[in-house]
C-alpha cells in the first residue's frame, strides 16, 4: 500500500549522488528530531502544550511516550495493517541519519540532532577513548571496556532532555540497561524504573501512571526486544511477527488499564529494518589492500560507514570505491554529508570531525560492508539498518487517547 512520507527537508541539499531510493531525514517538521524538540520544549516550560499528543498549553497531563525499537513504518503498514498500533497510526516520520539506535535515541533523550549530539552511529571515533567504540555499551571494537577521566560528561556533553524538566518524568527501561552509564548519564532529572520482560514492561507503565496521576508529566518506556529478533532472524521472519503481536497486546493492554484517565499514549520508534543476504556483504580483509589503506577500523554501521582514510591514500581509495563498490554503496567526502545537513542542525559536536572520519560509505539497498578487529566478538546480522532506505529512514507517529 502506499506510505505516506513526510516532504523532505529544506536544509537538505545534497550535491553528491544518493543511493537508489533515498529518503532524506527530516529535521524540519516530519522526523524524530522535531518530535524530540517539542517533547523537551513541553518539559521545560510549565505553560506549553505538546500538540504531538494534543496536550494543550499549561494542561496537566499525563504522557506515555513508548518507543519501541526498530518498529519501521513500513512493516507497521504492511506487516502489521489491522493491528491495533497500525489503527491509531497518524503518519510517518523520517529518523536521523543514520537511522540506528544510539543517534536516534540519544536525539529523542536530549532533543538535538546527531551533528550535535555527536553520536553517528553504533560505533564512533574518538581517539581519547581508544580510537573506535561503541558508546552505548562503552567498550572498544575489540571488547575492552572504556575507562577514563571524566568519561560521561567529556564524551556526552549534552544534558538529557529530563535534566531540570518542570514537570516529572519516569524511565521504564529494560533492567539490563536500565542503570549502565549510559542510561544514567542520559536519565539524569528522571526516576529510571526497570523492568523484566514484555510482561512486566506494560505492568512497569501502569504502575509509574499511578504514580504519576495527580501531577501529570511523562513516562518514557522503551522496548529494544522487536530489535533484537529482527536483527538475528531478519525483519519480517516469524520471530519478528509474533514479537510484534504481542508487542501490539502489550500496547493495547496498556491502553485498556488506563481507560478513563485521559492519558495520551504517543508510540514511535528510532529506526526500522531491511534484510541483508550474506552474499551481498562487502567483507574487507584484515591486512588486505583496502584495510591497509584506512588509518582506524570503519565506524558508524554497516549500512553507512565512516571511514577514516591514511594520508597519501584517499586518491586511491576513492579509485578502489568508484570501481569495487560500483552499484553497492556511494562514496561521499563526510565534509559533504555535514555540510549537506545530513545529520542535522545545531551546534557541531567539538569531536564531530574526528567522528565523520573523510568518507562515508552509503550502501545501496541491501549491501552492508564489514571489517575485523582482533578480538572482536562477529555478529551476524540477517536484519540490518543505519541507511537510506525507506524501509529503515521511515518510522511510525501513533497518537491515542484513553
Amino acid at each position: 500500500m502506499p506510505v505516506s512520507r513526510p516532504p523532505p527537508s529544506p536544509m537538505i541539499i545534497p550535491r553528491f549522488p544518493l543511493p537508489a531510493e533515498s529518503v532524506l531525514p527530516d529535521y524540519d517538521t516530519g522526523g524524530l528530531y522535531a518530535l524530540a524538540r517539542s517533547l523537551r520544549a513541553w518539559l521545560h516550560d510549565p505553560h506549553a502544550g505538546w500538540e504531538v499528543a494534543e496536550v494543550e498549553p499549561g494542561e496537566r497531563a499525563l504522557v506515555v511516550l513508548i518507543v519501541i525499537d526498530g518498529l519501521g513504518d513500513r512493516f507497521l503498514c504492511s506487516a502489521g495493517r489491522g493491528s491495533g498500533l497500525h489503527a491509531t497510526r497518524r503518519q510517518a516520520l523520517t529518523s536521523v541519519l543514520p537511522s540506528t539506535t544510539a543517534s536516534a535515541v540519544t536525539t529523542l533523550s536530549t532533543g538535538v540532532a546527531p551533528a550535535e549530539h555527536g553520536l553517528n552511529g553504533w560505533f564512533i571515533h574518538d581517539h581519547r577513548f581508544g580510537g573506535v567504540i561503541a558508546p552505548l555499551p562503552l567498550v572498544r571494537r575489540s571488547g575492552e571496556g572504556v575507562e577514563a577521566f571524566r568519561l560521561l560528561p567529556r564524551l556526552f556533553p549534552v544534558p538529557p532532555m529530563y535534566h531540570h524538566a518542570c514537570r516529572p518524568v519516569t524511565l521504564v527501561s529494560p533492567a539490563a540497561i536500565a542503570f549502565s552509564r549510559f542510561s544514567v548519564h542520559h536519565g539524569r532529572g528522571a526516576h529510571i524504573a526497570p523492568y523484566q520482560g514484555l510482561g512486566d514492561f506494560a505492568a512497569a507503565i501502569v504502575d509509574m501512571a499511578d504514580a504519576l496521576g495527580r501531577s501529570g508529566g511523562l513516562i518514557h518506556a522503551y522496548y529494544p526486544g522487536f530489535d533484537a529478533l529482527s536483527h538475528t532472524h531478519g525483519s519480517r521472519s516469524d520471530a519478528a511477527l509474533a514479537c510484534f503481536e504481542r508487542v501490539d497486546a502489550a500496547v493495547a493492554a496498556v491502553r485498556g488499564a488506563l481507560g478513563g484517565r485521559d492519558a495520551r499514549l504517543v508510540v514511535t520508534a528510532d529506526h526500522g529494518f531491511i534484510d541483508a543476504p550474506p552474499e551481498r556483504t562487502i567483507d574487507l580483509a584484515p591486512g588486505g589492500e583496502v584495510a591497509a589503506m584506512l588509518a582506524a577500523p570503519l565506524f558508524g554501521e554497516r549500512r553507512l560507514a565512516f571511514c577514516r582514510v591514511r594520508e597519501g591514500a584517499q586518491a586511491d581509495f576513492e579509485a578502489w570505491a568508484a570501481t569495487a563498490l560500483r552499484g553497492k554503496a556511494v562514496l561521499v567526502r563526510a565534509r559533504d554529508c555535514l555540510e549537506a545537513g545530513l545529520l542535522g542542525p545545531g551546534k557541531p559536536h567539538a569531536r564531530l570531525a574526528e567522528r565523520l572520519g573523510s568518507h562515508a560509505l552509503l550502501m545501496e539497498p541491501g549491501w552492508t560492508i564489514v571489517d575485523h578487529v582482533e578480538g572482536e566478538h562477529a555478529h551476524v546480522m540477517v536484519g540490518v539498518h543505519g541507511g537510506l532506505t525507506a524501509d529503515e529512514m521511515l518510522v511510525p507517529l501513533i497518537v491515542a487517547r484513553t
